[in-house]
């Protein structure tokens, strides 16, 4: 039923919970999963050090931790690192590979400019060229 899931991952607790969901699906629909974090924008002038999801590197090691946790479940995932707005880029991933599913936590680290009612996952379940599983 679901040939390709999409999985996008972040720092939060939310993505870390999904991740055993997104385990069990792929098993069951034996689907191909790519892993997908994007390294979002910023300004230079606002830039934390601490901010994990502007740094490529911090980025790059969750994912290869995923891939990490994937594997170690039987799973082997592809990963993706991408550059721009989280929502826009998870959509247009999706529509790229043809995702038959995005699964994401509830809640994610970035919210979008318009303030905390208009979240990542709120964004994505609206622009979604796919069916989205939201793990609360």
């Amino acid at each position: 039923m679901f040939k390709t899931i999409l999985f996008p991952v972040d720092q939060s607790r939310e993505a870390r919970e999904a991740a055993e969901v997104v385990a069990g699906l792929v098993q069951i629909h034996q689907s191909s999963l790519i892993l997908l974090s994007v390294v979002e924008e910023s300004d230079v002038s606002e830039s934390k050090d601490d901010d994990a999801m502007k740094s490529p590197q911090k980025v790059e090691k969750l994912l290869q931790d995923g891939q990490a946790f994937f594997s170690s479940q039987g799973i082997e995932a592809s990963i993706l690192e991408k550059e721009g707005k989280p929502a826009f880029v998870i959509c247009d991933v999706a529509d790229e590979i043809k995702a038959s599913l995005i699964v994401m936590g509830c809640r994610g680290l970035g919210l979008t400019d318009e303030g905390s009612h208009d979240s990542v996952t709120n964004r994505v379940i609206n622009l979604s060229p796919c069916p989205v599983l939201i793990i609360p």
